[in-house]
This record gives structure tokens, sequence and C-alpha cells, in this order.
């Protein structure tokens, strides 16, 4: 297979330093088409509040506003091009949607080789307005990827300084060990919260701790559906619970949501994806809060309706 990789993994590559990003990422997946639809000048505006609070990171994939965002949020970059000095930019690839926007596309499916994952980040940058992005992550595990096609692309693009970190989203610990032996995975973005907590059991957690790979928490809030009106019992019992000691705290519940996700010790970074910029605040000010080990223990039993074995 010429120009693809041949490591065993007893030759695993070591991280050798995660990248600086936010300790919480604004996703834009919503700011466009799939969304609130903001317009250049507000793409502007939530940029700067959001550099002003801290959060200098923004999340993207290809697919988002089906194929529209990533272009949407460049044309703020390009009508602002100091802001791109002040941020990181994440973005992700591999899906295939099927979508006026790719008429080529038949069916909706997965495509993680070499020749796509250089297209598809090639067209990141020229839709973002940017010379390099920070991150790029292969959006979903593909039934029939090749790792060393996947690590022959993320060589090509880090060498040609295209993109500096790599990683992946929604890989279970096998698949990211597969690719990890070739190629250093340095972050992995997966599904994680009080309504979602099966990375505290399946290993992705305590593989990132011990590989030093940066998790990442999509939809960290559960997807928006805690609240007093869930209509199912978990989400009530999140809620409750988590009132009493947002009650304690001096907080919103949602920022006990997050502050339970952020004392986890492997350094979990929620992507938080709102519109407005006061739950972006909100999200940064939860750092704050540092509830007992009881206390956290008291939510994961509101989420899973049992005491711990």
């Amino acid at each position: 297979m010429p120009g693809f990789f041949l490591f065993s993994a007893a030759m695993a590559p070591t991280n050798t330093g995660s990248p600086r990003l936010s300790p919480i990422i604004a996703g834009c997946m919503k700011w466009g088409e799939w969304g609130a639809g903001f317009s250049t000048s507000q793409y502007v505006d939530m940029i700067r509040r959001c550099i002003d609070l801290g959060v200098t990171t923004f999340d993207h994939a290809d697919i988002y506003g089906h194929y529209t965002t990533e272009a949407a949020f460049g044309e703020a970059l390009k009508e602002e091009p100091s802001l791109r000095s002040q941020i990181q930019l994440i973005t992700k690839c591999g899906i295939c949607m099927v979508t006026p926007n790719r008429p080529d596309h038949k069916i909706k499916h997965y495509n993680t080789s070499t020749e796509h994952i250089i297209r598809s980040a090639e067209r990141s940058l020229k839709n973002l307005h940017t010379d390099y992005v920070d991150v790029l992550l292969i959006h979903r595990p593909d039934p029939l990827m090749d790792p060393h096609e996947i690590a022959e692309a993320f060589t090509q693009l880090k060498n040609a300084g295209k993109v500096r970190h790599f990683g992946v989203s929604n890989f279970n610990p096998s698949q990211v060990s597969m690719l990890h032996a070739l190629f250093p995975v340095e972050i992995n973005q997966v599904e994680i919260s009080l309504r979602h907590s099966e990375a505290l059991y399946n290993g992705v957690l305590d593989q990132s701790a011990q590989l030093g790979i940066m998790p990442q928490s999509w939809s960290p809030l559960g997807g928006g559906q805690i609240h007093a009106e869930a209509d199912d019992e978990q989400g009530r019992k999140i809620h409750a619970m988590s009132e009493i000691l947002a009650e304690k705290y001096g907080a919103r519940f949602d920022q006990i949501l997050l502050a339970w996700l952020l004392q986890h010790p492997a350094g979990i970074i929620p992507v938080v994806g709102t519109t407005r910029v006061d739950r972006i605040r909100d999200a940064m000010l939860a750092r704050a809060i540092k509830m007992t080990r009881e206390e956290w223990f008291m939510l994961l039993r509101a989420a899973t309706g049992h005491e711990v074995p």
C-alpha cells in the first residue's frame, strides 16, 4: 500500500500536547441555516462577544446548515480579518449528506478516504476564509474506514500547514486505538451529559485520561431536554436535583449540569450550542462551581434512577 503507514500497536505515538482551546467551546451548528440564520454582522458581533467572555474556540462541521454555515461564518472573518488571530476553529468531515448543495450524493453515507478528507478540509479552509484550521475531526466512525487512509490524510494536511491538530468524534475506544496506533488522536468529541453518561463507563473517558486525549462533550445539557416540564421521569429528576444545588450555589440549573461535567478529572470541555450570549456567559461562570463528591453522585443517581452498586 504505497504511501501508507505500517506502524504496529507497539509503535503507537503519544500526544505531545493538546491544542490550546478555550474552556468552553461555542458550537456553531445553530448559528446559520439550521437555527438563528445570523447575518454577517450578527456573526461578527457574536464572535466578538464570545471573545470578550473568554470563549475563543468555535466548533463547526462541513455539513452544518446543509453545507452553508462554515461559509456564513467565514464571511464574518472576511469582513473582520483581525478576528482570526484571536480564535481557534474546529471543523469536522466524513459525513456525506443528501442535499441540493451536494447533488452528487445519492444516499447519506460516510467517506473517510484520504482523498475525501483532504478535499473536505481544503473546502472548509476556503469557506472559512482562513489558511489553516486549528482542529480537524472525523465526524463519525465509518464502517469502511481504513486507518491508514485517515493517517495519510492527516499527515498530508499537517505537513502542508493546513491543519494543526487532529481528532475524532463519536469514536469508541477500540476505534480510537486503531487510529492512534498510526497517528496521534488528540481529541474525541462525544455526547456526554447527565442524559447520556455512557462515556463514564464505556472506556471513552478512561482512554482519554490514559492517552492524553482531550474529551469534548457535544450536547452537554442533554439536548435541552432537562427542565421542569420534561415529559419523562429522568428529566424531571435531574431538573429537581439540579435546582436544589442551584439554590445552594446561587446558580442556574443548567450551570449545575455543566459544573457536573467540568468536575470530571478527564478534563471534559463542553461544546455549548447556543445562539445566546447570556448562555455563553453562564457556561463560563459554571467553571467556578465546585460541588462536593456526594452532590456529584446525587446528580448521577437522579440520572440513572439508582444508587451506584
